[in-house]
């Protein structure tokens, strides 16, 4: 596709990485109307790969905007560690356990501020963590879908891991995202666990 450029992701791209997690929330589609606060998917989905010290993000831009994102954790225990001791602290103080109910609009909210409540270091380190340490996130807005893009983010994903020395990644995807299932397969991801809410996906580097 003409006129998109794939960049290393910058400090002054966080608003554009909320705006796209959230518009590409619902398993690809836009989740605004789920979200009481329109920020929260992307404060545990986006804004801290941009942060965390070793974190690996990619942006494409078009029309002078970042319309997708490809961001990426090298070491998940690493990580998890950072999101524990850094990022999670003070997220967990905003959105506290019980939550409001008035305040929810969905199970995927109920669901995902319960989820800011579990500790990330207690984690088992299995055969995911193991031989496929790094794992990611990927996103595009609907200008930029089914052009190509997916696979250029991916590539220059597995470039810049390859040259860290990453032997492996990772992903999560929602059994109902058919679309994102097949986009990963003919990558070369395989199923690594099946999950009740869908599918843990990895690729040898």
């Amino acid at each position: 596709m003409e006129n998109v450029i794939i960049r290393k992701a910058v400090l002054s791209d966080i608003p554009h990485f909320f705006e796209i997690c959230l518009k590409t929330g619902d398993s690809g589609r836009d989740a605004s109307e789920i979200y009481f606060d329109p920020y929260l998917l992307g404060y545990y989905y986006a804004s801290p790969y941009l942060l965390f010290p070793d974190g690996v993000c990619f942006v494409a831009e078009y029309e002078y905007c970042p319309q997708g994102y490809i961001i990426a954790a090298p070491d998940t225990l690493a990580f998890n560690k950072w999101m524990e001791e850094e990022w999670l602290p003070p997220l967990r103080r905003r959105y506290p356990l019980p939550f409001p109910p008035e305040k929810i609009r969905s199970e995927k909210e109920k669901k995902l501020i319960e989820t800011l409540h579990i500790n990330l270091c207690t984690s088992d380190t299995d055969v995911r963590l193991t031989n496929y340490p790094a794992h990611l996130h990927i996103d595009l807005l609907p200008c930029l879908q089914g052009k190509g893009m997916g696979s250029k983010l991916m590539n220059t994903l597995f470039v810049e891991l390859k040259k860290r020395g990453i032997p492996g990644i990772h992903l999560g995807v929602g059994s109902s995202n058919t679309d994102a299932i097949e986009f990963y397969k003919k990558l070369g991801f395989s199923v690594l666990q099946e999950q009740t809410w869908g599918f843990t996906m990895g690729y040898k580097l």
